[in-house]
């Protein structure tokens, strides 16, 4: 151990000063015990126990648990006079007399002592005694070993630790140790004393969250209510959208609707034809379109605005999606019933063609490492491609129809495909186990959120329904308002943490809502044509993009930047104030 030897064992020379012991579990104080054993002791009812005080003005805050709180976290924060001061002044103590008991006993290693007081705290779970019981039992067992005396570590295995029948693996587990002690403490030192005293607050700390919060207060419990009272708030704050949006603790937060972005800021006009889809990439520096006009755009994106980057030409048909590589440095894009392409971004350049004779492709997609790609084919298959054009793999149908939206998750294990009119396909590739989400009315489009967690689905009959596909797949919510009766319209997450809805439609307005509550937030008027897709920047809560029949794309953003904006006319981009 180093130093002077002593021939007591090292748990008995141990001794915690009262500073240390004001320092146990955060600071909180452990009173001397009163006269007698712990085991003439039961826990006496705290005041919080009946005929409570209360605090505030609803009259749901117990006065003793409020105290006891706060003592607790200036402990916690290390301001151990004033929580000293605030028991004896509140004559409110943060522990009963026997729980002080028992945490004393925990740290000064009198664990036979500990175990009867356990008894006396007067828990009425037997399973939580014994899972209390057998991590006392354990570090006695692992400080025997530490001080070498084996064969009593071998009598607590097998008369206290074993007859609790409870882990029967970690008692395996300890068994082990016996055979080769060197595997649990091969660090030796003079400073064994103290690293057992931090193995013993570490304890304590375990014990703590096993037993009940009246016996023990959870740490920072303080901390944990005002922090989900900020939470709380932020969540049924309808427009917050921003992370400068910084919360306080002197007033309740509240965000104006300015957060939400309403303001026409550009418009863009270098498509020819309608406006079909359009997609941000990951890092939201792009947008890339793609139209009835056969070609697909690129647009640059940076603090001035959205610009014109390059057009992409070589279908011989309309194209009816686009999909950003995982890195964002090269797009697939999708004819309709025609073939795939992908582009490198930076020159333009078409990389590869992906095509199948006699047959058309339908969707894209990415493998989340860039890898391969995934393709929906009008045979109702779905195929699995390596960038160079070799077919690795491919799903017979029916896995997709011909008018289809693709995504993969993020893990590679999920393709996600509308496989019937009014079913929805969630493949698992790797376990080949096929999940469904059912519908009663006609699929049209739909979204996968950022986390993979939620499907945005698209339906017939004018609803957007939000899916969790998490395990079995449950409906969470519907979002009704927008016009469809036609055309194909495209909805997505978006906004701070995707806490907004966007949605085209075919009354020429743009819909949010906001996605906890299911209420509408915005309709915002400005293209004189269906609105067939949006895209909310990714980076950017405050950007979102809508594509029209009207040949255009609209850049949203908050109402006190449009005034930064001055008329001009470059690239095939207009910008404007506000207005066309």
């Amino acid at each position: 151990m180093g130093g002077e030897e002593d021939d007591e064992p090292a748990s008995k020379r141990m001794k915690l000063s009262s500073k240390e012991l004001r320092h146990l579990s955060n600071g909180s104080t452990i009173k001397e015990p009163v006269a007698g054993s712990s085991g003439d002791l039961m826990a006496r009812p705290l005041q919080s126990e009946g005929g409570e005080e209360v605090v505030g003005s609803k009259g749901v805050i117990k006065k003793v648990e409020f105290v006891r709180i706060i003592a607790k976290a200036l402990y916690s924060l290390g301001y151990i006079k004033s929580g000293a001061r605030l028991e004896e002044e509140s004559g409110i103590p943060l522990h009963s007399s026997v729980v002080n008991i028992f945490m004393r006993q925990i740290l000064e290693g009198n664990w036979d002592e500990s175990v009867v007081t356990l008894h006396n705290i007067g828990l009425t779970d037997e399973r939580t005694i014994k899972s209390a019981s057998f991590l006392i039992l354990e570090q006695k067992f692992f400080e025997l070993l530490d001080e070498e005396n084996v064969m009593d570590a071998l009598k607590t295995l097998r008369t206290e630790i074993a007859p609790l029948c409870i882990n029967n693996s970690r008692v395996r587990e300890l068994s082990s140790f016996i055979v080769s002690p060197s595997h649990c403490f091969s660090v030796r030192s003079c400073k064994q004393d103290t690293l057992r005293a931090r193995s013993r607050t570490k304890l304590l700390e375990e014990l703590q969250k096993l037993l009940p919060p009246t016996v023990m207060i959870p740490e920072r419990r303080l901390e944990h209510l005002v922090e989900q009272a900020l939470v709380l708030q932020r969540d049924s704050c309808m427009f917050h959208n921003s992370l400068d949006k910084e919360m306080s603790l002197y007033a309740d937060h509240q965000c104006g609707r300015d957060q939400i972005p309403s303001q026409t800021l550009q418009i863009l006009q270098a498509h020819t034809d309608e406006v079909w889809f359009l997609q941000f990439s990951h890092n939201g520096k792009y947008l890339a379109s793609s139209s009835n006009d056969k070609s697909a755009i690129i647009w640059e994106v940076d603090a001035n605005g959205v610009s014109f980057k390059r057009k992409l030409s070589g279908h011989q048909k309309p194209i009816s999606s686009v999909s950003w590589s995982p890195d964002d440095h090269e797009l697939l894009t999708c004819g309709v019933e025609e073939v795939v392409r992908r582009w490198d971004v930076p020159s333009g350049e078409c990389l590869h063609v992906y095509e199948k004779a006699g047959l058309g492709m339908v969707s894209c997609g990415w493998s989340p490492d860039g890898k391969w790609i995934f393709s929906g084919v009008n045979d109702k298959s779905i195929c699995m491609w390596e960038l160079d054009g070799k077919e690795l793999e491919c799903w017979k149908g029916p896995r997709t129809l011909k008018i289809s939206d693709l995504e993969i998750t993020n893990d590679g294990k999920q393709i996600i495909s509308i496989c019937r009119e009014r079913a929805i396909l969630l493949l698992d590739r790797e376990a080949k186990v096929e999940r469904f989400i059912e519908e009663d009315q006609t699929i049209t489009s739909f979204s996968l959120s950022r986390d993979n967690r939620f499907l945005l689905v698209n339906l017939l009959n004018q609803e957007i329904h939000l899916w969790n596909i998490e395990g079995d797949v449950k409906l969470v919510s519907k979002y009704r308002g927008h016009k469809r009766t036609r055309f194909i319209i495209r909805s997505c997450f978006g906004g701070l943490e995707q806490a907004f809805i966007a949605s085209g439609s075919e009354d020429s307005l743009v819909y949010i809502w906001h996605r906890g509550r299911g209420e509408l937030i915005e309709a915002l008027p400005g293209h004189s044509g269906a609105v067939s897709c949006v895209s909310w920047n990714p980076a950017n809560p405050h950007m979102l993009a809508s594509a029209s029949d009207d040949r255009t794309i609209r850049i949203w953003g908050l109402k006190n930047l449009s005034a930064k904006r001055k008329d001009t006319h470059s690239n095939g981009i207009h910008y404007c104030n506000g207005a066309t």
